[in-house]
């Protein structure tokens, strides 16, 4: 049994998985395919598992993919705490160009599920953090896409003001061009 809670953009959710601890350590379903689909209400079929290692103030993001290659991803870390956001990109959605985020560890064991149609960005919080993510299309150079992460349009609250960013996100775009410019 798995316990659901939606965030303020309901379509993106915290999964809280049952956890059966004891002095030897502890044992839990990190995906069951028949929960996860009375979760999200649909079968999503996951095509990659991707892994990452950060240390701290590491941000990574905001990454998204345009159609027809999007992606849909379920985050765990397996160690260390992350700050994780999910952007809604969706320009027919209510809640388009707002955010949430949720604190992801390896204490806490949360998931968080953030369906296509998301830009989606991490802070590393702890030393270093390891992060798992199942996606639902394969990783395409061509239709992938950032947004900068401090945009002032989605005013991300980032829990650090310098954080650590690689080249590539640095040229991230800002949002206003990416959804408004069309010239």
């Amino acid at each position: 049994m798995i316990n659901v809670t939606p965030l303020a953009i309901p379509d993106v959710i915290v999964i809280e998985p049952k956890v059966f601890e004891d002095p030897r350590g502890f044992f839990f379903e990190s995906f069951n395919l028949k929960d996860f689909t009375e979760v999200v209400g649909t079968h999503i079929q996951f095509v990659q598992d991707n892994h990452s290692k950060s240390s701290k103030d590491v941000l990574r993001g905001l990454h998204f993919q345009n159609k027809p290659a999007e992606q849909g991803k379920l985050v765990r870390v397996t160690h260390g705490e992350i700050f994780d956001v999910a952007v809604d990109i969706r320009p027919e959605s209510s809640t388009f160009g707002k955010w949430v985020s949720c604190n992801l560890s390896a204490t806490n064991k949360k998931q968080l599920w953030i369906p296509a149609g998301f830009a989606h960005g991490f802070l590393t919080l702890s030393d270093d953090a390891e992060v798992l993510y199942k996606a639902t299309h394969h990783y395409s150079p061509e239709h992938d896409c950032s947004i900068v992460w401090n945009d002032p349009e989605i005013a991300i609250k980032w829990p650090v003001e310098t954080p650590i960013i690689s080249d590539k996100d640095k040229k991230g775009k800002f949002f206003k061009h990416l959804f408004f410019d069309k010239g």
